[in-house]
């Protein structure tokens, strides 16, 4: 086998192959030799059919399926031997083929394929890093409490008798039966539901409609369905829902008591007190763990700077693109995005997307040379944690990343770079630093004097082997969006908390993970 190096420009590499006639030759004859024993064909007997004749009959079919072993086996050798790292999947192009190298020709390809850049990844040891710490306090604990008693608060009937008239925060409990064109469609019936004005379950428009309804009346509700409703034989359709009020139910005083505890499945007042506690230190561990690595990453892009694998940038910037796209479909885009151009958001994106892939690389580099790795027992536990989310078929989830090695790899990536980043934590000088449960969940855009551009969430997941069993149809009228049922009992449904007290990260491909 002779290897030559034929094109070398930047991180792309182009080598030939050559294997001379006379070594495959020797092959042919080896395998036709193996073979002969089993050979059967008419006129010989069996297991003396002429080795010439098998090579004349079978020759060129041998030689194809002996240069198919042979290619992956020589790509691999040739690489190996010259320690190339690709950056990703070779490309082979066969200059030969079987019915010439059969007849004495020597055979022929080239390997194209980027390769792994070369550089000296920092030194963990010589970051300086604040980690950010909040304290609980008492007032979050009972600020916390306040927010559960009223999500579990009791429903009583509404005073006034049949005079009494439904207002926001009132849960109203009726009949119905939705109507497209005069005809009633499946379903878009429901009795004795229970729907909580205000709290957006129901599509637009239903709810407000029930403002002012009395005990015993019957109304009419004009609505339209959304465009992107989850049923699409309902999907943007005018609709019109004749409803029963039965009862109304106004919401009774929260109360924040051992009687709360117990009902939520605890002894007292103090041990709710102490899980919630403990909730909000949990939370407040992450919050501070996803900034502290932020800083990591960006001082680890900040001291990197080498030629990034082409073709690796390409798919990354076609991941974000597509969500990006899917934005631009929704009228969904940011707003400091929706007066650029197509190719200043694609330029932008590009940007993103190379700082993921440099990121990328620095940490598995720093991995790699520091010996981290991803254990079978975590993979394992990776499995097992993803198959609990799906009772009832966890055997088919754990049986579909054991046949999907694709499906693995994408449960190995974060565990692989959240161990590198603790490496790197373990290495680094790291300070601790108080702050306020505002400033620790402050968006860094807020107080950056040059904010970096942020990008849509990336769908990390892979796919699922089999959706879960769906439970029985909710009436129509409700959200494609709603997470939950109504509760049968008199308590009210979970409202959404504010998001004054904890603002959401902003997906800032700046800031996401690498």
């Amino acid at each position: 086998m002779n290897v030559i190096e034929k094109a070398s420009e930047g991180l792309s590499r182009t080598y030939e192959v050559v294997f001379a006639a006379d070594d495959l030759q020797a092959r042919l004859d080896a395998k036709i030799e193996e073979i002969r024993p089993e050979v059967r064909l008419k006129g010989f007997r069996p297991g003396k059919v002429p080795s010439k004749h098998i090579r004349k009959m079978f020759g060129e079919s041998i030689m194809g399926d002996l240069l198919n072993e042979l290619v992956p086996e020589t790509t691999q050798k040739a690489l190996d031997d010259r320690n190339i790292r690709p950056a990703s999947q070779p490309e082979i192009s066969v200059k030969s083929d079987a019915k010439e190298v059969a007849g004495g020709a020597d055979f022929a390809f080239e390997i194209s394929l980027e390769v792994m850049p070369e550089f000296e990844p920092a030194d963990p040891s010589k970051l300086k890093v604040d980690r950010p710490v909040a304290e609980v306090a008492d007032a979050q604990v009972d600020e916390s409490l306040a927010e559960l008693a009223d999500k579990n608060r009791s429903f009583a009937a509404k005073k006034g008798g049949k005079n009494a008239k439904a207002e926001e925060g009132d849960v109203v409990v009726i009949d119905f039966v939705g109507k497209i064109d005069g005809e009633a469609f499946e379903g878009g019936s429901a009795e004795d539901s229970r729907v909580a004005i205000g709290d957006g379950a129901f599509i637009p428009g239903f709810e407000e409609q029930l403002v002012g309804a009395k005990r015993g009346e019957e109304r009419e509700l004009n609505v339209t369905f959304p465009e992107q409703y989850q049923a699409q034989h309902l999907a943007g359709k005018a609709a019109v829902f004749e409803v029963t009020v039965k009862d109304i139910e106004s919401p009774e005083e929260p109360k924040v008591d051992d009687e709360l505890a117990k009902r939520l499945g605890l002894e007292d007042l103090d041990g709710l007190k102490d899980i919630l506690k403990k909730n909000i230190e949990s939370e407040h561990a992450q919050q501070s763990r996803m900034k502290v690595k932020r800083v990591i990453l960006d001082q680890l892009d900040s001291e990197h700077s080498f030629d990034l694998p082409p073709k690796m940038v390409e798919a990354e910037f076609s991941n974000i693109w597509r969500e990006v796209s899917n934005a631009m479909e929704q009228g969904q885009l940011e707003d400091e995005d929706k007066d650029k151009s197509e190719d200043q958001l694609k330029d932008e994106y590009r940007g993103i997307a190379e700082r993921r892939v440099r990121l990328g690389l620095v940490l598995a580099e720093i991995g790699r040379a520091n010996n981290v790795d991803v254990t079978q027992e975590e993979l394992s536990r990776a499995v097992n944690q993803e198959a609990m989310r799906y009772p009832g078929q966890e055997r088919q989830v754990v049986e579909f990343y054991q046949k999907n090695p694709n499906a693995i790899a994408q449960l190995r990536a974060p565990i692989y770079e959240e161990k590198v980043v603790d490496y790197i934590l373990e290495q680094a000088d790291v300070s601790e630093v108080s702050v306020s449960r505002e400033d620790l969940f402050a968006d860094d855009d807020e107080v950056e004097a040059a904010p970096k551009k942020k990008s849509p969430a990336k769908k990390a997941a892979p796919k699922k082997p089999a959706a879960k069993k769906a439970p029985a149809k909710k009436a129509a009228a409700k959200k494609a969006d709603a997470k939950d049922e109504k509760p049968a009992a008199k308590k009210a449904p979970a409202k959404k908390k504010a998001p004054a007290k904890k603002a959401p990260a902003k997906k800032a491909a700046a800031k996401k993970d690498a």
